[in-house]
C-alpha cells in the first residue's frame, strides 16, 4: 500500500481531509504494516524520510487509531500498521484561559487545542514521563519545556502518596510528580 493511496482515500472531492473522521466505528480488514514512524520528538517519516507537509501530517493524525499498544491508520476499508516510538503527539503549548487561571488550554505539535482536564487528563507514568489523552485514546507527551513552566508554577501538596507537585484545571487537581 502506498501512502498516495491512503491520502487518496482519506482526502474529500474538494482535497482537504476531512475533520476527525469517525475511526473508533471503522472495523476494516488489516493490510499489513507500512514503514511510517512518528518519532519521540513527533516529528513523522516515511521509508526514513522525514514528512515535510504539515498538511499531509495532519491528515494521516485525523486517521490515526491506537488497538492495544498498536497504531494503525484506518480508513473505511483499510488498516495499515505503523510504528510510534513513544506517544503520537507532543504537548508544546499552553496557556491559562481566564484571568483567575482556573481553566488551562493545551496545544499539540499538530493543532489539537483542549482544556487539561477530566476529559483530556494528565497522567504519570513509573518512570516520570507526563502524558495527556488528546482524543480516542491517543495520548501526547509533554514537551520538556512544559514541564518546567507547570512546575514553576504547581505548588507542594501533602497525598496519600507524599508530597507531590500538584495543579488545578478545570477543577481537577494534577500531579507532576512526587517530591524526594
Amino acid at each position: 500500500m502506498s501512502l498516495e493511496k491512503i491520502s487518496q482515500q482519506l482526502s474529500s472531492s474538494s482535497g482537504e481531509p476531512k475533520k476527525l473522521p469517525p475511526v473508533e466505528l471503522w472495523d476494516p480488514p488489516y493490510c499489513g504494516e507500512i514503514n511510517l514512524c512518528i518519532k519521540a520528538d513527533g516529528t513523522w517519516f516515511y521509508n526514513g524520510t522525514i514528512f515535510k507537509r504539515q498538511s499531509l501530517v495532519k491528515l494521516f493524525a485525523s486517521v490515526l487509531k491506537k488497538e492495544g499498544n498498536e497504531y494503525f491508520l484506518v480508513t473505511p476499508v483499510e488498516k495499515v500498521k505503523i510504528t510510534v516510538e513513544d506517544a503520537p503527539f507532543v504537548l508544546t503549548q499552553w496557556q491559562w484561559l481566564d484571568e483567575s487561571k482556573t481553566d488551562m488550554q493545551v496545544s499539540t505539535n499538530l493543532g489539537d487545542v483542549f482544556v487539561l482536564s477530566d476529559s483530556h487528563p494528565l497522567a504519570l507514568t513509573e518512570e516520570g514521563g507526563l502524558y495527556v489523552v488528546v482524543r480516542r485514546n491517543l495520548t501526547a507527551k509533554v514537551h520538556r519545556n512544559v514541564y518546567y513552566q507547570w512546575a514553576d508554577l504547581a505548588h507542594q501538596q501533602s497525598t496519600d502518596r507524599g508530597t507531590e507537585l500538584v495543579f488545578i484545571s478545570a477543577g481537577s487537581q494534577f500531579s507532576l510528580g512526587k517530591i524526594e
